[in-house]
């Protein structure tokens, strides 16, 4: 990759973390997280309760680039056309017309994905990864830019309904989001009186994000790192083989090979945010919570003895030697 291309690649990205950084108090592993799967063109799910600047930081992305933003609050009765659109017939011409769905945007916030039925998530998720939708028969693209991003709260179940693990995987990263620190309360506060949140002018282009997604594709990674990835991959597998006989018993399920290609497509983006046309272990390392907290399924055994899927990840990581 040439260096004006890295040079570029670091401009769009800190212009986005500074447009992001004066909207957004704190909340950095988002911005990061959000960005990475921007760059490696794939959709994210966020775990958190209520009122952590979700939507907000989904916005501010749309608003830099003056983009397309949609958002979907997610209910019991909403069907799969209220998503991807449906045909409707107008009686002035006698003749039935195609109404696209809220799904035809550059960025797509799913609020509360979990409550939404099975058949509405399953509409959703198909177009996630067929990046098109289909309406009496015709296909309609979805935009060049487009990511999906998803959120659910873990402490409200009642009138829920989980994703399948299937479903789970079709999303490149899960990230946690914690509340802000009493500073960055008080920061809140000060940026809401001063009218900070009020400014909307865009700072880049659809185009520029297109560039990002290009030259992310073109940073190196080596095949022993590729090595690493898949021998990650293989540890959620066949657990017993790489750590403890007794942590190795709280799996259930491993991850797919979606596992693996989300890896290397992170990996390169998260090597171009710091600056580097190369991936290094440390950049696999980093993702390791993200990509695979949500494709490892654990057992009932796991959560009565306290042991989470972010103590399975650490021991596979430290069961397996760095290239």
């Amino acid at each position: 990759m040439k260096k004006e291309d890295i040079f570029k690649c670091k401009e769009i990205i800190e212009k986005l973390n500074n447009y992001y950084s004066i909207r957004i108090v704190g909340q950095q592993n988002l911005f990061k997280s959000l960005l990475i799967s921007l760059m490696a063109n794939g959709h994210i799910l966020l775990e958190s309760v209520p009122g952590l600047a979700k939507t907000t930081a989904a916005k501010i992305l749309t608003e830099a680039v003056a983009g397309k933003f949609s958002r979907i609050q997610c209910t019991p009765d909403l069907l799969p056309s209220d998503i991807i659109g449906t045909q409707i017939f107008n009686y002035a011409n006698n003749s039935f017309e195609t109404k696209l769905g809220p799904i035809i945007a550059n960025f797509v916030l799913l609020d509360e994905i979990n409550r939404s039925s099975a058949k509405t998530q399953s509409a959703t998720l198909e177009a996630m990864q067929e990046r098109q939708i289909t309406i009496d028969g015709k296909i309609y693209k979805l935009p060049e830019i487009f990511i999906v991003i998803a959120t659910q709260n873990p402490i409200e179940q009642e009138g829920t309904y989980l994703l399948a693990e299937a479903q789970l995987d079709r999303f490149l990263l899960k990230e946690k989001i914690n509340y802000p620190t009493m500073e960055e309360e008080i920061e809140i506060l000060n940026r809401l009186e001063k009218n900070v949140f009020e400014n909307k002018e865009a700072i880049l282009s659809i185009d520029d994000l297109k560039f990002l997604q290009e030259k992310t594709k073109e940073v190196y990674i080596d095949d022993s790192i590729k090595k690493y990835i898949a021998k990650i991959i293989l540890a959620t597998r066949v657990p017993q083989n790489f750590i403890d006989n007794k942590l190795a018993s709280y799996i259930t399920l491993g991850s797919s090979s979606r596992g693996c290609i989300a890896f290397m497509k992170c990996a390169k983006a998260l090597a171009l945010i710091n600056g580097r046309d190369f991936v290094i272990p440390e950049d696999v390392k980093n993702l390791r919570y993200a990509i695979l907290r949500h494709r490892i399924t654990l057992n009932f055994s796991a959560m009565v003895d306290n042991v989470t899927v972010e103590n399975i990840i650490d021991a596979i990581f430290g069961g397996l030697p760095c290239p």
